[in-house]
């Protein structure tokens, strides 16, 4: 065979094709007997020309799986010793690599079986060698042998670490540095326990060496092998990187400065910022290097590109990554730069750098809301600017970033809408299609938040969207159809004279079936959902029936999209007709079933390429044993699409059984089934949709379970915090009895959250994490802070002991290094809890009072207002603990009663506490004093949740004939007619005030006339109603 062979060889390496496809089809004939194997090595070693020898090599490595078990052991050793003799003596550099190789695969068997003890003394004899093939065969070899035999390893490691760091330093050889560079990577992807990755740490200044070296001599690919190796580093747990994530973040930017390097290796080097700034971004603080790196990402904002605009290899697209995730994990340290680069750049002659100074504050605005919102004036003046300049770019860019603030810094944002929504209107006419689709966004996500003030805009914005919808291209339209959905929604029934128009032309969207116009037909069918819930059942339900239709033909189409926004309108039309929309279950719910059952479309690409076989031209020589070889998994992708569909008709089935109650019966099982499995689901919109689902369902035991299970042990805030809110509106729909077994598990899982030790909560290891400084989610503590109200509301003074164990922990919440929010959440809490447990909360009025006496003088207005609440309920709640407080309390609330209080929501918190403190203990308050500034705050203007209060308050002081409020009867009276007149109060309280006025009228009788002449007619009218029939 061996002569046959060589003949083959030959002939397969022949230019021409005939020959080399018979030698081919030789080959393959011959290599099915075990024989080929002993030929191959012997070609290996013998051949003349290196080319023969090379194809030796890899037919080996093709069929040495299969047949290395069939060998007789002297075969097998002739093997191992004839790659060894060729490592070591061959000439040629790829036959060397071949060779090895080989090698790699055969210590797959030969090395945990035993058979090949000297090979790793050998590799590291190697190693040590003068000959620099040696040396760089051997790395090679030590990396490839990592994958395959690992584990086998780790009784040299310690040696091997020694050997790789003083390779990395080779001061003979680059060829040296590269390969121990490589095997470094090896043996980081291989190993992730922390005692043998920890040593890595000295590496990394020989890695940065040995990368600039190779950026130097122009082998960019090799340099990129570091950021490998430090992305290794950065998701390890092992605290790797210490004082030298100063010199990884100078190389690093070095690197994404560098325009003349490619873009891949650029990208690289942001990519290792972005990862830093995600798991490491309390390392980038300690050593200061938030202002370098921003120094450098922003001007990349505005780096020039001919590249493809969606090109993810693009700096200004990269940097803009690392920019929002630093924004989102160290928001007070990036957002003065940041505004002070947007500043300076607005003014640029440049109109690159005008545009990155507008998408600097568009990418911040997620991570940097808080205090954004309080410099909304002169960020506004920026992107309002941009949303004018000459340039196509900067107006696209500013319209982006309005879109940004319309979506992250509500409710403030909106208070800017006479400014804001005009400079929208005008850039809806813009010439450029880019400038228009990004204002649609903008206006999308802006209208969202407004209700009533749109309407002076209505006729003019109407007026733009239905002329584009009708004269633009299908993408312009889509976002036009976004934005109109917005209008209405924020319009309510003021769209109504819009309704019928929108609707028409939205018939012509519902029945387009091309490919590329689904997207379209998708966008349709929700904004008929929207507009329907803006018309009402009574406009709606006559015309309903063909949009219907319409929704069930298109979920045919085979469109992931159409078919979610399919569920979407569903929901809604369940919403507007109620139990009405019984007739169409038996039509829609099996199409949520439909959904709900898809598989995910999880897609994995195999790479089967092999380098060596690429290189030399091989590639064409199959292998029957090729089954053997293991694929490498490239890349795993999930069918996004399937994941938004699955959401939509998760939710869809929870609101069709909410509005069709009994008539929902046939499906409530199969509904239970899905919402149960979904709730576990690996996608948390999933979960979301299914929690959510599940809390109208009459089923406490297994809702209350996975509920439980969810608080401690899901990793997405979101879905926490909805567990958290559905089990505190179940606590509240179906009282402590049905709650109560859950309760010592619901009270643990509330523990785990308040010291942020669930599953959600948990962050990268880091350097050290000051405890103040952790990162935890405004809106998941808002949520799990609603569980103790819960508690207290269902148990009374009974929830007393629970209390007892959560209050410290909650407490950690208030301190003064943490954020305003924080400390209104606490204090918002405390009051629902002091409100509805009673007397035993006078046990912690001494620890609190501190607290809620300074945040009534907190600059924001939310903080004052929880405030004001809080200390009126411990004053009422906290017996005699409160007394010694009362004349700080008043002292501390007068400042809401006066002029300079903006917020009228405090004045009537306010208002309410001064009415509880009167009414428990009206003789420690100096009356003569307090009741003229207590009426000039009234009638209450905003949070009529304190008429009750307030009013009982001073009908009780009436009734009771007391002297300082008979004193001011004049402005009683007022007060009362502004009372009767209001639509807003409830008949209870006007009942009381009738009551009240009643009795004024009995003790003074024709005194009150001129008083009573003094109010409008109306006015008087109103009084005279609700005075009690005798």
């Amino acid at each position: 065979m061996a002569q046959s062979l060589e003949l083959l060889l030959i002939q397969f390496l022949m230019p021409d094709n005939d020959a080399r496809r018979q030698a081919e089809d030789q080959i393959k004939r011959l290599s099915k007997d075990p024989q080929v194997v002993p030929a191959l090595v012997h070609h290996l070693r013998t051949a003349k020309t290196p080319n023969v020898r090379q194809l030796a090599a890899v037919l080996l490595r093709k069929k040495i799986t299969g047949h290395w078990p069939k060998l007789p052991a002297h075969l097998r050793s002739l093997v191992k010793q004839s790659l060894i003799d060729s490592i070591t003596m061959e000439h040629s550099p790829p036959v060397r690599r071949a060779s090895a190789n080989v090698v790699s695969i055969i210590a797959k068997y030969a090395v945990p079986s035993g058979e090949w003890s000297e090979l790793f003394p050998f590799l590291f004899q190697c190693s040590q060698s003068a000959q620099e093939d040696h040396r760089e065969v051997a790395l090679i070899l030590f990396s490839s042998l990592t994958e395959t035999v690992g584990n086998s390893f780790r009784p040299y490691f310690a040696d091997l670490q020694s050997l790789l760091l003083k390779c990395l330093r080779d001061e003979s050889s680059n060829r040296v540095r590269v390969a121990a560079l490589k095997a470094v990577g090896s043996f980081l992807e291989f190993t992730h326990d922390e005692a043998e990755v920890v040593n890595f740490r000295e590496f990394i200044p020989s890695i940065l060496n040995v990368s600039r070296q190779c950026l130097a001599s122009g082998e960019e690919d090799v340099a990129v092998l570091a950021f490998e190796i430090f992305d290794e580093m950065i998701e390890s747990p092992a605290p790797l990187l210490g004082e030298s994530v100063k010199a990884i973040v100078q190389f690093s930017l070095e690197v994404c400065s560098s325009t003349n390097l490619e873009p891949n290796t650029r990208h690289q080097a942001i990519q290792i910022i972005s990862w830093l700034a995600k798991y490491k971004s309390n390392s980038l603080r300690k050593h200061k290097l938030i202002i370098p790196i921003l120094q450098v990402m922003c001007p990349l904002l505005a780096e020039s590109t001919d590249r493809d605009e969606d090109d993810d290899l693009a700096p200004d697209r990269a940097a803009a990554e690392v920019i929002d995730t630093m924004a989102l994990s160290l928001s007070k340290y990036v957002f003065p730069p940041a505004l002070e680069f947007a500043s300076l750049s607005s003014q640029s002659v440049n109109p690159k750098f005008r545009e990155a100074s507008v998408t600097v504050l568009g990418v911040i605005s997620e991570g940097c809301l808080d205090l954004m919102k309080d410099k909304l004036e002169p960020i506004l003046h920026i992107v309002l600017g941009g949303l004018r300049d000459q340039e196509q770019m900067v107006r696209g860019a500013a319209a982006f970033a309005l879109g940004q603030f319309a979506e992250y810094l509500q409710p403030e944002i909106v208070a800017h809408y006479n400014i804001v929504l005009p400079c929208i209107l005008n850039a809806l006419k813009d010439a450029s299609g880019e400038v228009k689709e990004k204002s649609y966004y903008a206006l999308a996500a802006f209208c969202e938040n407004m209700g009533e003030e749109i309407l002076p805009f209505l006729d003019d914005l109407m007026g733009i969207l239905l002329s584009a919808l009708q004269n633009s291209p299908r993408n312009l339209q889509e976002t036009c159809m976004s934005a109109i959905g917005s209008v209405a929604s924020a319009a309510e029934q003021g769209f109504i004279p819009y309704a019928e128009r929108v609707l028409e032309l939205m018939k012509m969207f519902m029945v387009l079936t091309n490919d590329e116009d689904l997207r379209s037909r998708a966008r349709a069918t929700e904004l008929v959902g929207i507009v329907a819930m803006s018309a009402g059942r009574m406009r709606m339900e006559p015309i309903l029936p063909p949009f219907i239709e319409a929704a069930i033909s298109g979920y045919g189409l085979e469109f992931s999209e159409l078919r979610e926004y399919t569920h979407g309108f569903f929901s809604n039309v369940a919403e507007i007709l109620d139990e009405g929309f019984t007739q169409y279950l038996p039509h829609v719910v099996p199409l949520a079933f439909s959904s709900c059952n898809l598989d995910d479309g999880s897609a994995v690409d195999i790479d089967d390429s092999d380098e060596d076989d690429n290189t030399t031209g091989f590639g064409g020589v199959s292998s029957d044993d090729e089954a053997h070889d293991e694929p490498r998994v490239r890349n795993i992708s999930i069918r996004t699409g399937v994941l938004d569909e699955k959401a939509a008709a998760t939710q869809a089935l929870g609101l069709f059984a909410l509005h069709t109650k009994s008539a929902y019966a046939p499906y409530l099982e199969e509904s239970l089934k899905i919402l149960v499995k979904h709730s576990s689901y690996f996608h948390e919109d999933v979960r979301l949709q299914a929690v959510i689902g599940l809390k109208r369902r009459d089923i406490e035991d297994t809702v209350m379970n996975i509920y439980v299970k969810t608080m401690t042990e899901d990793d997405d805030k979101e879905v926490v915090a909805q567990a958290c809110m559905s089990t505190a509106d179940m606590i509240k729909d179906l009282g402590y009895i049905a709650v109560e077994p859950y309760m010592p598990r619901l009270v643990e899982a509330t523990l785990v959250l308040l010291r942020e030790e669930s599953a959600c909560q948990q962050i990268e290891s880091d350097s050290e994490i000051d405890d103040d400084d952790a990162k935890h989610d405004e809106v998941l503590m808002d949520a799990v802070s609603d569980l103790l109200p819960a508690f207290a509301k269902a148990m009374g003074s009974h929830f007393a002991p629970i209390f007892a164990k959560l209050f410290e922990p909650l407490m950690k919440f208030a301190r003064a290094s943490r954020p305003p929010q924080d400390r209104t959440m606490v204090v918002a809490c405390l009051a629902e809890v002091a409100q509805d447990m009673g007397a035993p909360v006078a046990g912690y009025v001494d620890a609190l009072m501190p607290l809620v006496l300074k945040e009534l003088a907190s600059p924001v207005a939310t903080n004052r207002r929880n405030a004001a609440f809080c200390v009126g309920e411990l004053c009422k709640n906290g017996g005699v603990s409160a007394l010694k407080y009362y004349s700080d309390v008043l002292r501390g609330l007068h400042p809401l009663f006066g002029e300079s209080e903006p917020d009228n929501a405090a004045r009537d918190n306010a208002a309410g506490a001064v009415a509880r403190m009167i009414m428990v203990h009206p003789e420690s308050i100096p009356l003569n004093q307090v009741l003229p500034v207590f009426l000039k705050a009234l009638p209450l203007k905003e949070d009529h949740e304190e008429s009750m209060t307030v009013y009982s308050c001073l009908c009780n002081l009436v009734l009771s004939s007391n002297a300082q409020i008979l004193s001011l009867v004049p402005e009683l009276i007022t007060l009362f007619a502004q009372v009767a007149i209001s639509p807003v109060e409830p008949p209870e309280v006007k009942a009381q005030i009738g009551g009240a006025f009643s009795h004024l009228m009995s003790l003074y009788g024709h005194q009150m006339q001129p008083l009573l002449g003094n109010l409008s007619p109306t006015h008087a009218n109103a009084l005279a109603a609700i005075v009690p029939k005798s």
